[in-house]
């Protein structure tokens, strides 16, 4: 049998916190091996503990969400661990610099439970978690932002189907609706995703979306 997911949630709302530990410790292949309130206490916790994946809010006393995920997930940290950064809209800044900062996927608070769980199971996979309606909110809001000069969209190593995929997963469709829009199965997608990632070097779907607004190729 596979070893359940382990899990560590930091939050540091003490409802919130205990709702969430109910949820995931509920689940048969998931396993709370921990909870915390602050994002100092998160890293030693992860250090100690060696969860599989961080359940981490934004805004916390001592270290806030998006240092302690750069601390845990970010580029250079050896052996990283996956975060699932969860917030609320009013927070949407704050999200685009976890994102950045190494998550691997957000969602948003007022989730319903089926959702953060398929949240944990995705990013536990390798795969990113990019909520549709973040992800248009959030990156399109600060496309700008995170578009330099220097990228040139005629250098990307890409087909043009590709390309249209692309497009698709920065505005955050699933490949399942990716295959729906194009017409072709999910298993082509799927395909076509992998080649993105590998040819742009690109570690998931988050670097995806950000890479595709860089260009200029999504808007």
């Amino acid at each position: 049998m596979t070893d359940p997911v382990r899990v560590l949630v930091c939050d540091d709302q003490a409802l919130i916190r205990t709702g969430f530990t109910t949820i995931i410790g509920a689940q048969p292949d998931l396993d709370v091996v921990g909870e915390c309130g602050d994002g100092r206490t998160a890293i030693d916790l992860a250090r100690e503990l060696t969860p599989d994946i961080v359940v981490m809010d934004v805004r916390m006393p001592v270290l806030d969400g998006i240092e302690a995920t750069r601390l845990l997930a970010g580029a250079g940290v050896p052996n990283p661990i996956k975060v699932l950064v969860v917030t609320t809209f009013n927070l949407d800044e704050y999200v685009y610099e976890a994102l950045r900062a190494g998550a691997s996927g957000f969602l948003l608070k007022d989730a319903p439970p089926a959702q953060l769980l398929h949240g944990i199971r995705t990013v536990a996979t390798g795969a990113a978690l990019l909520a549709p309606e973040v992800t248009r909110r959030l990156v399109g809001m600060y496309a700008a932002r995170i578009r330099p000069a220097e990228d040139n969209p005629d250098d990307v190593p890409l087909t043009p189907r590709e390309l249209e995929v692309l497009r698709l997963i920065a505005d955050g469709l699933s490949n399942s609706e990716i295959a729906a829009t194009l017409i072709l199965s999910p298993e082509t997608v799927k395909t076509y995703v992998s080649r993105i990632l590998t040819k742009l070097d690109l570690r998931d779907r988050v670097q995806a979306v950000v890479y595709a607004y860089r260009t200029g190729l999504a808007n």
